[in-house]
């Protein structure tokens, strides 16, 4: 069973001819964890807001579990986010103000989905969370201000894997750590979509990367508007 199935999907941003995304068809597998890469600029995060519902396509139609997701309002599209699927942002998207904890309870105030799954026990899921991804019990209670890269980097997938969501997007989330930190992390964001069954959808510029996959896919294969003459960055 698919999770996602785009067919002829085009985007263009505002006020602009050009067009950024041409895909005529893109299906991801319940369970699978692809990797999608694709030159700076060549559209990856585009892609990833028409998935999110971040964005919505000039043409064609998205479907997301199989609800016809291009059909929903932008609210309804908020909401089915909220419920179904967790995102990791490229810089984190922190709540600077917030402790870790709230950080990582954030989506379970937007989702009665998330706090359902829970069954009232969000706070011992996020712990629980925080602790898988090795991340110490003594940061927990600390503002995300205080962590290094790599500690909010846990915080943020956390945050999108709590409530167990079917999908989990990741927008280039190790570009700031090193080899061996790169890859320990995504073996820690992989066993936990594993125990849950979530799919997973990792994007990312780093080839390095996509033997740890079930799949790897260029945008470039898929999209046929030009890709950028720059070398992967």
């Amino acid at each position: 069973m698919n999770i996602i199935e785009l067919q002829d999907v085009t985007f263009c941003w505002p006020h602009s001819a050009a067009t950024v995304i041409d895909i005529e068809r893109f299906s991801l597998k319940r369970g699978e964890k692809l990797f999608i890469s694709g030159a700076s600029g060549s559209g990856k995060s585009t892609l990833l807001g028409l998935l999110s519902g971040i964005l919505t396509p000039s043409s064609g139609s998205i479907n997301i579990l199989q609800a016809k997701f291009t059909a929903l309002s932008d609210g309804q599209r908020d909401q089915f986010r909220a419920d179904h699927i967790g995102y990791i942002f490229q810089q984190f998207n922190l709540i600077p103000y917030l402790s870790v904890i709230e950080n990582v309870l954030l989506p379970c105030l937007f989702s009665q989905k998330r706090r359902a799954q829970l069954s009232n026990h969000a706070t011992e899921h996020a712990r629980q969370l925080l602790s898988s991804l090795k991340l110490p019990d003594t940061c927990i209670n600390r503002p995300v201000t205080q962590l290094s890269i790599g500690q909010q980097q846990r915080v943020a997938a956390a945050r999108a894997l709590i409530g167990n969501p079917e999908l989990v997007i990741a927008d280039e989330p190790t570009s700031a750590l090193d080899t061996h930190n790169r890859q320990a992390f995504i073996e820690l964001l992989m066993n936990q979509c594993a125990l849950t069954g979530a799919s997973l959808l990792f994007v990312s510029h780093d080839q390095q990367l996509q033997p740890l996959f079930d799949r790897h896919l260029a945008l470039s294969a898929i999209n046929n508007c030009e890709e950028p003459a720059n070398e992967y960055l």
